[in-house]
């Protein structure tokens, strides 16, 4: 009998831990620490950047980590979910983990985890504890100089908050997984001010007043100095067109040339302007050598797949990850400019726990023709929830799968002279890509 090869087994082994610690969210850091805690703490030997927020944490963990890289720096990156490979989540110097690495990485660590299990004081490991102390190990292991951490949900019980990072940032913020985090802005802040630490220089960018005022009111409770983005840096878009946007980038000591982003959207200004402060904040008070030409050249190389990703040309095809009020509202300001007078055709696909109707609110003005399609995920939501959502915002949707959506927009794309955006979920997002990307 053949063995099975290492790709089989690795996402036989990932699927059997999904589905063996990935029901629910459990508050609190006591399984981390004690997972990391049999693999020798190699998170405290990581000098990090950790950024949390609810919109653009992502996209900004790509340009701090660009810009290390670019300064010579060998970087771990850990972002989550995936799109299309469990390996995408953890990064060094750019290139997932490789399959090897991560199946011995994954048999390691889970006998620790089965200590744990056996512990009574002691509550098994989620999926994303596992997957976190794995990302640490293998950071530590392979002795990158600095890593840039994304929470996953949060922020104060988060299990990436066992770090004691070299700087805190937060994102902006809105209201998102309420059942977790909070119904409300301050409340929702309030956590993701978690991850503030006493003497651990932060910033923030892109908060509303409510937002700003619970995190500039946990920082000065535990001594953390904090940086808004804003009072620090300045980045102006200078035009756009599918191939990203020309910006100039300003800070209180260079005034950098016109220089062109490849992430397309205005909120990648703000979250270039975050990305920038953040780094600004490592050179001048944590003494990381970062030269502007770094940061120039990290902003110009940054890639994050899924984020108004340019799929096709002839029609233009747009993928984007937006899953929240807030999201879509960023998407359709930032599409229409670009789409000028050519009609949007929408395919959607969102999580079942999402605000369906806040969502087709935002895109209704933006949104001429919509296919709504399931995700292939439990947490998909039925075609008829929202196509019902729809309806209710004044759109109607045609309910398809993926497949016949794709070839229906091209059709009427082709015809029409329209655009297609695919949006809703980042599950929509790796399936795409998945199907139809390179």
């Amino acid at each position: 009998m053949v063995a099975p090869d290492l790709n089989a087994r690795l996402e036989a082994f990932l699927h059997d831990l999904y589905h063996r610690t990935g029901r629910g969210i459990v508050p609190g850091l006591e399984a981390t620490t004690a997972l990391l805690a049999g693999l020798g703490d190699p998170h405290r030997s990581l000098k990090a950047v950790h950024v949390a927020g609810t919109n653009g944490k992502g996209s900004v963990c790509a340009m701090v980590e660009s810009m290390l890289r670019a300064a010579g720096f060998r970087t771990g990156l850990y972002t989550s979910p995936h799109l299309r490979r469990f390996n995408e989540r953890i990064r060094v110097n750019g290139e997932e983990i490789p399959d090897a690495a991560l199946e011995a990485l994954c048999r390691e660590l889970d006998a620790h985890a089965d200590a744990i299990r056996t512990d009574p004081k002691l509550r098994a490991p989620t999926f994303f504890e596992f997957t976190t102390a794995l990302a640490f190990t293998y950071f530590a292991r392979e002795s990158v100089d600095f890593c840039v951490i994304e929470t996953g949900m949060g922020g104060r019980w988060d299990s990436t908050n066992v770090l004691t990072p070299l700087l805190s940032v937060v994102t902006p913020i809105a209201r998102d997984h309420s059942r977790f985090l909070g119904e409300s802005i301050p409340e929702i802040a309030a956590e993701k001010a978690g991850i503030l630490k006493p003497g651990v220089p932060a910033v923030i960018g892109g908060l509303d007043d409510e937002a700003a005022a619970v995190l500039k009111a946990t920082a000065r409770a535990v001594s953390c100095p904090l940086t808004d983005a804003a009072d620090l840096v300045s980045v102006q878009g200078l035009g756009a067109d599918w191939d990203g946007q020309r910006i100039r980038v300003e800070t209180a000591s260079t005034r950098h040339r016109p220089l062109r982003l490849p992430l397309l959207g205005p909120h990648q200004i703000s979250n270039a302007a975050i990305a920038v402060a953040a780094c600004e904040v490592l050179r001048d008070a944590c003494g990381v050598e970062l030269p502007d030409t770094a940061l120039r050249h990290g902003l110009e190389t940054v890639r994050w797949p899924g984020r108004m990703q340019v799929l096709r040309r002839d029609p233009v095809v747009l993928l984007d990850c937006a899953h929240n009020p807030a999201g879509a509202r960023a998407l359709r300001k930032a599409v229409v400019p670009l789409a000028g007078a050519a009609p949007l055709g929408w395919i959607v696909g969102c999580a079942h726990d999402k605000d369906h109707a806040a969502i087709f609110r935002e895109w209704a003005p933006a949104m001429r023709k919509c296919w709504v399609v399931p995700l292939s995920v439990e947490r998909g939501a039925a075609t008829s929830e929202l196509a019902a959502a729809a309806r209710v915002a004044g759109i109607e949707a045609e309910e398809r799968t993926l497949v016949e959506a794709w070839k229906e927009a091209l059709d009427w794309a082709q015809g029409a002279g329209g655009v297609v955006v695919m949006a809703g979920s980042i599950y929509l997002a790796g399936e795409v890509l998945e199907r139809f990307g390179d």
